[in-house]
């Protein structure tokens, strides 16, 4: 009788033990990375500047990673995202260049293509069973091409100040400055915060309450303690500069929507399903081709919200926007944690996998680095990441 709980409890502590080196190792590594550079660029990352250009210049990253993290759980790839972003952001300049539309206007035709073009693709993917990487390889050869015609291999410029406000500009200082810092961006920065806390609190008080595995309270309470911390010191570097820039605010509802969808929906739980086992999925009453087909306009959508801050912080719609952008995206997805078969994969993990991206960009940028080793370090990452997370997932299931 005394040996039965001691087998009982073991698996469950190496099932705690495996979520938390799943979860934690890609945070860690963020960490370390970011503290990398810090000393390699003599404490030139972390100047408050070069946070603020971390946002703008990698925001585009964050917004397609959201959207491919949803593709990929679901087994398929999207090739076509940065010649997406180049081909929407064409025609947002010209219908306020040479259309003499509102800026209002553009916003909403750009999004409306998207969908349109997402459908496009969705449609070829999930009625006529052409696989995705097909269909976005001829999506990315397609727009790239419309967007040279549309810009005639040139660029548009001289954008209105409102239209560029959105992705190269701040939220006014409503609250005053104290002690030159902005007072908005810490009262933001506290908010987020405190959010945080309790929604960690509420979600481990769900599993301790249903028995599932959790974290123990020191891990628990050291990781929550390292990332309010990094929160409130990243708020008080925006603080420092200009404020809170109004692309964070779009990511930041970007993040929390798509959690939500990805986590407390049908629809959500149904990607999660079909990137599991499709057939399974199919036998229970998901209707996968409209799942599918949905997803692609999904991620049309949100490249042509990404296109929509590229352009407007560039101030001018060119015909080489977005070239890599998918493959930044890809990246991020994978670094983050998503499984190359599909079914796994989270938001969180993209957004951290995104910022990884973008830490390396940031880094080597000021380290003076040659774009074409940028793309060797960036690499050697990906396949790092990956293979780190295939081999714990073969341990985890030898276990």
């Amino acid at each position: 009788m005394s040996e039965a709980p001691t087998l009982t409890a073991t698996p469950k502590k190496r099932q705690t033990l495996n979520i938390n080196v799943r979860d934690y190792a890609l945070l860690g590594a963020l960490i370390a990375i970011v503290l990398f550079f810090q000393v390699a660029t003599h404490g030139k990352l972390l100047l408050p500047a070069n946070v603020n250009n971390l946002i703008s210049q990698n925001a585009y990253v964050v917004i397609l990673a959201i959207g491919m993290v949803m593709v990929i759980i679901a087994g398929h790839i999207d090739l076509s995202v940065g010649s997406l972003v180049a081909m929407i952001g064409a025609v947002s300049a010209i219908a306020i260049q040479y259309w003499h539309q509102p800026v209002w206007v553009a916003i909403l035709l750009s999004l409306a293509l998207g969908a349109v073009v997402g459908a496009w693709q969705g449609f070829w993917v999930a009625f006529v069973k052409v696989p995705g990487f097909i269909v976005t390889l001829a999506g990315m050869l397609i727009f790239r091409g419309l967007a040279i015609v549309f810009l005639t291999g040139g660029t548009i410029g001289g954008l209105p100040n409102s239209y560029v406000a959105i992705g190269a500009r701040w939220v006014p200082a409503w609250f005053g400055k104290a002690d030159k810092l902005d007072v908005l961006t810490l009262v933001i920065g506290v908010a987020a915060a405190t959010g945080y806390v309790v929604s960690q609190l509420a979600s481990r008080r769900k599993l301790m309450v249903r028995d599932l595995p959790h974290e123990s309270s020191p891990v628990f309470f050291t990781k929550m303690a390292l990332v309010v911390v990094a929160m409130l010191y990243f708020a008080l570097l925006l603080a420092k500069h200009n404020g809170t820039p109004y692309v964070l605010i779009l990511l930041g509802v970007l993040v929390l929507t798509y959690t939500f969808v990805l986590n407390r929906t049908v629809f959500g739980r149904h990607i999660y399903a079909m990137g599991g086992n499709r057939f399974a999925a199919m036998m229970s009453g998901v209707k996968t081709k409209w799942v599918d087909f949905f997803i692609f306009v999904n991620i049309g959508t949100l490249a042509a919200v990404a296109a929509i801050v590229t352009t407007s912080r560039a101030g001018a719609a060119q015909s080489a926007a977005g070239t890599w952008y998918e493959l930044d995206a890809i990246a991020s997805v994978f670094i983050g944690g998503a499984a190359v078969s599909g079914g796994v994969g989270k938001i969180s993990g993209a957004v951290i996998g995104a910022l990884v991206m973008g830490v390396l960009n940031q880094g080597l940028s000021i380290m003076n680095v040659d774009s074409a080793w940028q793309q060797v370090v960036k690499g050697l990452v990906l396949l790092f990441a990956v293979a780190f997370d295939v081999i714990n997932r073969r341990r985890s299931g030898s276990s």
